[in-house]
């Protein structure tokens, strides 16, 4: 997640009822600004505690309260995505699994949480109490980020069967070739699917291991095996990870339907000068150096959204930042395009970098192309930290109202019904909200969540302005406070979500007035 290669160098380094409104568009500039619907992602990274928990081997309180000061601070940044590390290295950040507990997490792989606690479950309801989806976020082949033994339990899936592994660069890495290898990480992935309530399933950019000076992938043997018909071993290398991800892809959605399976590659899928298909670019491609097709998995619909790293300002010449987004959003196929940007380079003092609207910029652009649909940024320390004022940015402009995430209709085309007989009850600033769940929609489906809207009195009804929504929630409670309301005459609705975040019809609209106080 913090590589970045080049030609020359490499840098270390996101139904209707009565009462109801119509749409009408009043302004055209609110919605361009403030979007209705746009993914806001962060990566919560766990690897060598990049972002949580700051150490390992803290107390299971000290843990939970950072992780609720991130998710606190990421609400008032407007983020509705988290995506958090829950596999780093072939362990677990989750409790109902067959992988050992990280070391990350706790000190000693294999050491469970004292008192116990399930952290996946816990940054789950979390989440959702703040109207964030949780993007469950695994690394699929990476097995140990060391080669001491002693950082590896006895449990360790290398242990038990070594012959699936083989070392690079100082870690050791599953061998992508071997079937069975495929089979466990499926089995790990949809694991998680079925125990927890997530959102989706989310892959970095490790797949074969990125090139180092004087190393060898050790899979030429593997490769005599299992390898005939394939006219070089690049071509069955791809074939290995294209293989893993389409089987993947396909039993996610098989056992929940609305769980979104995304990836983030490398920026650079292949450069024009490789193909007459590439970008215009002249950088390290991941097509050919770590094996990873990525247009390719977009193309056969095998994945519900692209998010790849394009961690370079504008106009660098290897790789220039608005030149690999128009790329991808001609790629798209029909699928989302969210945006890896890199907030943690934004203090860089290099050229593009220095410039500290060189991130706001990015916003703009990403905004001014209506093929993407959001960005996701890396990582979570570097907004909240407020590098080159990023956080600030959100905060006060670009994130300022909520929206919700894009729907995906490939996923659930069928929104849910209204909710019925919304009523308001108001006593000194605050207004409560009461409203009936909504009937079954044409797919059985009610409400998941709700979205409360308020509107000066006498002001058109438009469920389009995402500046007039106050609420977002993910959960099925039917009745809302709405806290120290300014004096003046309002109007209210409430339309329902369901998991997929289609969004019904606007309820019955009620009117009220606040006193000053």
């Amino acid at each position: 997640m913090l590589r970045i290669y080049l030609l020359t160098f490499s840098l270390l380094s996101l139904f209707q009822l009565v009462n109801a409104q119509p749409v009408q568009y009043r302004d055209t500039t609110v919605f361009l600004k403030h979007p209705k619907r746009e993914f806001r992602g962060i990566w919560i990274a766990t690897v060598a505690n990049i972002d949580w928990p700051s150490s390992p081997g803290l107390p299971v309180s000290k843990q939970q309260a950072e992780l609720i000061k991130i998710l606190d601070e990421h609400q008032r940044n407007g983020i509705n995505a988290i995506m958090l590390q829950v596999r780093p290295a072939s362990d677990a950040f989750y409790a109902k699994g067959q992988e050992p507990w990280s070391r990350f997490l706790n000190g000693r792989q294999g050491q469970s949480p004292s008192p116990f606690y399930d952290p996946l479950e816990f940054a789950i309801n979390e989440a959702h109490k703040r109207g964030m989806e949780l993007h469950a976020w695994f690394n699929p082949y990476r097995a140990s980020t060391t080669l001491n033994p002693s950082d590896i339990s006895n449990d360790h899936i290398s242990r038990k069967h070594p012959e699936w592994f083989f070392n690079y660069a100082g870690k050791k890495l599953f061998n992508p070739g071997i079937p069975e290898v495929r089979n466990y990480i499926i089995d790990v992935v949809t694991n998680v699917v079925k125990n927890y309530d997530i959102d989706g399933v989310h892959f970095d950019d490790y797949f074969y291991p990125y090139p180092e000076k004087g190393q060898v992938i050790q899979d030429a043997q593997t490769f005599k095996i299992y390898g005939s018909g394939f006219a070089t071993i690049g071509d069955w290398r791809r074939h290995n990870v294209d293989t893993l991800i389409q089987e993947l892809s396909t039993q996610i959605h098989k056992i929940k339907r609305y769980v979104k399976f995304g990836i983030s590659p490398f920026g650079i899928w292949r450069n024009k000068a490789q193909s007459p298909d590439g970008s215009e670019t002249s950088g390290l491609d991941s097509y050919g150096e770590i094996y990873a097709d990525s247009r390719k998995w977009i193309q056969e619909s095998w994945v519900d959204y692209i998010n790849p790293q394009i961690y370079f300002p504008f106009y660098y010449r290897a790789a220039a930042f608005e030149k690999l987004m128009d790329w991808w959003s001609l790629n798209t196929y029909g699928r989302h395009l969210y945006i890896g940007q890199a907030a943690y380079r934004a203090n860089e003092r290099r050229p593009g970098w220095n410039n500290y609207s060189q991130i706001p910029d990015q916003i703009r652009y990403i905004r001014n192309n209506t093929r993407v649909q959001g960005s996701v940024f890396f990582s979570s320390k570097s907004v909240t930290g407020n590098f080159a004022g990023i956080q600030d940015s959100l905060r006060n402009d670009f994130y300022k109202f909520p929206a919700l995430p894009p729907a995906m209709l490939w996923l659930d085309h069928i929104p849910p019904q209204s909710p019925l007989n919304l009523q308001a009850t108001t006593r000194g600033n605050s207004v409560t909200l009461n409203w009936q769940q909504p009937l079954m929609a044409r797919d059985q489906e009610t409400a998941y969540g709700y979205v409360i809207y308020r509107f000066p009195n006498n002001s058109v009804i438009d469920i389009q302005d995402a500046t007039k929504i106050i609420k977002i929630s993910f959960e099925n409670k039917t009745t809302f406070t709405d806290n120290n309301v300014a004096q003046g005459s309002y109007q209210y609705v409430v339309t329902a979500i369901d998991r997929a975040k289609n969004e019904s019809a606007p309820s019955n609209y009620v009117t009220t007035a606040v006193s000053a106080m």
